[in-house]
């Protein structure tokens, strides 16, 4: 199984939180690894899916004697299916105080989050698993699917995504990503909320699918899909509980111009966008308009999955101001805010570091001689590109897309006591 001998990168951070805590929790998107990742790193441990409706009817009718059943603790797929469990699942936490006893797995953030603080708070250690990193799939084992994908065209990686299915099975993007979506609608978002008219969410969907790295205009979205804004407000919630989409947030420094409050809106995944906007072939989207803002998706997603399995917590931004002038990431750092930009083309345009020159230009003002004050150099812009070769110029360095997943490496390092 392919996805067993990919390492991943939340591996040594669910490892750590079965040493601390009784109960470990995994939440994620359907079909993330979530569950390859437990059984590897809990091969002892019997698995329980409560996906299952017999095992579903045995834990409701009958919750003490369904946990007794394993005294030395389980793995519980898909909890949040039976919430009556935490109750009692805290009395027997409680009383046995073994570490690592349980591991819970779940795909709604919402519900499985609310039953955590509500009965297990103190007692569990939480992990998000989002699908995989290009970086996971770079240090996967030579020839396999994952190393052709990450070694292949960039339009290949952004049309196919990173879920682990499609590479693990062999299934046509198209079509495995066309039942994903019909899966969800159908199963989780009828469990989340009443949904009536599902056909008018699915238009919801293709319409933030449209919009990925724009930043977010509530209204414009619900007036394009006949819904109130309040409507829209909450189905893009239920986007976010189900690990399908992210708000980056906008930079808060304020450089004496109106800056844009709005976030950005994200998809996790750049198959399952592409997909939603009708892309069906990698060469459709070499020439699509959708290709630069499904490579902006790809990179920011890359560098949030890559903080969230690493539970570092990193400090993601935008910036823009009020003429349109953006930066698409800014990552707070110690020394200051480090800027990126990233550009589809394979051909460096003098044009892409406007914004980035502009940032730097508002953010170091001219020295004051009467001052003894210096500003500490911020770090080095980068510009992220749809190439090969890595460049330099004096306003940014250059990156090829294949390595920005090794420069996040070095950006995210845990911050360690003096």
């Amino acid at each position: 199984m392919l996805q067993a001998m990919i390492s991943r990168q939340a591996t040594a951070q669910l490892q750590s939180l079965a040493q601390w805590y009784p109960v470990v929790a995994v939440t994620g998107p359907r079909q993330s690894g979530k569950t390859t990742l437990v059984q590897t790193c809990f091969p002892g441990k019997p698995y329980v899916s409560l996906e299952d409706p017999d095992v579903r009817d045995s834990a409701l009718s009958d919750p003490r004697r369904f946990l007794a059943l394993y005294p030395a603790g389980a793995v519980l797929d898909e909890v949040q299916r039976v919430p009556e469990l935490f109750s009692y699942l805290q009395t027997v936490v409680d009383r046995d105080r073994v570490m690592g006893a349980w591991v819970l797995t779940g795909s709604q953030q919402l519900g499985l989050r609310s039953q955590i603080s509500q009965t297990l708070a103190g007692r569990v250690g939480l992990l998000e698993l989002l699908p995989f990193t290009l970086g996971e799939l770079q240090a996967a084992p030579a020839g396999t699917p994952a190393t052709a994908l990450a070694q292949g065209p960039l339009e290949n990686m952004l049309w196919q995504g990173l879920y682990p299915v499609p590479l693990d099975r062999g299934v046509p993007a198209n079509v495995w990503l066309g039942d994903y979506f019909s899966t969800y609608v159908e199963r989780d978002v009828r469990q989340m909320t009443q949904v009536r008219d599902l056909q008018t969410f699915r238009t919801f969907v293709r319409m933030c699918a449209a919009r990925t790295s724009q930043v977010l205009n509530l209204s414009s979205l619900a007036a394009d899909c006949g819904i109130s804004s309040h409507t829209a407000k909450g189905w893009l919630s239920m986007l976010q509980a189900s690990y399908l989409v992210f708000l980056l947030p906008p930079h808060h420094i304020n450089f004496g111009k109106q800056l844009t409050k709005s976030p950005k809106l994200y998809f996790f995944d750049t198959g399952l966008a592409a997909w939603l906007t009708g892309i069906r072939s990698a060469d459709e989207l070499a020439i699509s308009p959708m290709r630069g803002p499904l490579f902006e998706t790809w990179a920011v997603a890359e560098i949030l999955k890559t903080s969230l399995h690493r539970r570092l917590d990193a400090q993601l931004f935008f910036w823009r101001d009020k003429i349109g002038t953006e930066v698409d990431l800014l990552i707070d750092q110690p020394q200051g805010a480090l800027t990126v930009e990233f550009k589809a083309g394979q051909t460096v345009a003098g044009d892409w570091f406007k914004a980035l020159r502009k940032y730097q230009a508002l953010r170091t003002p001219a020295a004051d001689a009467s001052s003894s004050h210096t500003t500490p150099p911020a770090p080095s812009p980068l510009l992220v590109y749809g190439g090969q070769q890595p460049m330099v110029s004096d306003a940014a360095d250059i990156l090829p897309w294949q390595q920005w997943p090794a420069r996040i490496g070095t950006i995210l390092q845990p911050v360690t006591a003096p």
